[in-house]
């Protein structure tokens, strides 16, 4: 059991460090004691299932690594990971299916942790059409290699430098705020694909200080999007916790208008 211990108060002590917490920052937070606090990370107190998920949920640790420091301390884990079709999670899916259609005609699709398409809206299917290369759209389908591979939409998109580094940083940022390993071969894949010819930036306006579009050169002319986030509030399912819904709005009146045209 000391090993066990040990090996909990590690993962505490990684994840402090990782959310630049000094122990004293932490304990106040956690509204415990410094010393107590300083027992488990070295291994001289037991912390309790209660108190590990406690000092988890202030660390924001994910369910997923939640449920690994559970089973280092010799507790059974408590955050189940069902399948999207389960009928446990079928209200959430009720609601991913509301979201997707009423972002219509504007594209919005669903990815999972790894950024493997779940789910998606109809107005996703024209961008699509746009990849050259098919193995790409064979499943699972890897929204972030579909955005960025030279047979994707790479060669499509008007600012590719900018939506590459945009992406990138996105998807560096994820691996060190989950430390979630198994990402790190697509990042350096998606590292190594070409980041296209290197223009000067256009000259600032009103959208670019508020995002980074994605400009896709389509048959429809060029198409301006902003994207937003939505994720699942209080998730106590491992699936939900990892679920992300993209949505991309027009970012000007002419992409507005040739995607309403589409479907009129």
């Amino acid at each position: 059991m000391n090993v066990q211990i040990n090996q909990v108060g590690a993962y505490l002590r990684e994840w402090r460090q990782r959310r630049r917490l000094s122990q004293l920052d932490f304990a106040l937070q956690a509204e415990i004691s410094q010393r107590h606090l300083s027992f488990m990370e070295s291994g001289r107190a037991t912390p309790s299932r209660e108190m590990l998920l406690r000092l988890a949920e202030h660390l924001d640790v994910p369910l997923r690594e939640r449920n690994t420091w559970l089973l280092a301390a010799g507790y059974a884990p408590v955050f189940e990971e069902r399948q999207l079709e389960s009928p446990a999670l079928h209200e959430a899916r009720q609601a991913i299916d509301v979201l997707l259609k009423s972002t219509e005609p504007f594209p919005a699709l669903v990815v999972d942790r790894g950024w493997n398409l779940v789910a998606a809206n109809a107005a996703l299917a024209p961008l699509m059409a746009l990849v050259t290369d098919s193995a790409l759209l064979r499943p699972p389908i890897n929204v972030m290699r579909l955005a960025l591979h030279p047979g994707g939409l790479a060669p499509r998109v008007a600012n590719l430098p900018e939506w590459r580094r945009h992406m990138l940083d996105r998807l560096y940022r994820q691996v060190t705020l989950t430390h979630d390993r198994t990402l790190l071969p697509l990042l350096e894949e998606l590292r190594a694909y070409s980041a296209g010819e290197s223009h000067p930036p256009p000259a600032a306006n009103a959208q670019d200080r508020i995002f980074v579009p994605l400009q896709l050169r389509t048959d429809r002319g060029q198409l301006n999007f902003f994207s937003t986030t939505t994720v699942f509030g209080t998730p106590v399912d491992i699936t939900l916790s990892e679920l992300t819904l993209e949505s991309f709005f027009p970012a000007d009146q002419a992409t507005a208008h040739a995607l309403r045209a589409s479907i009129g």
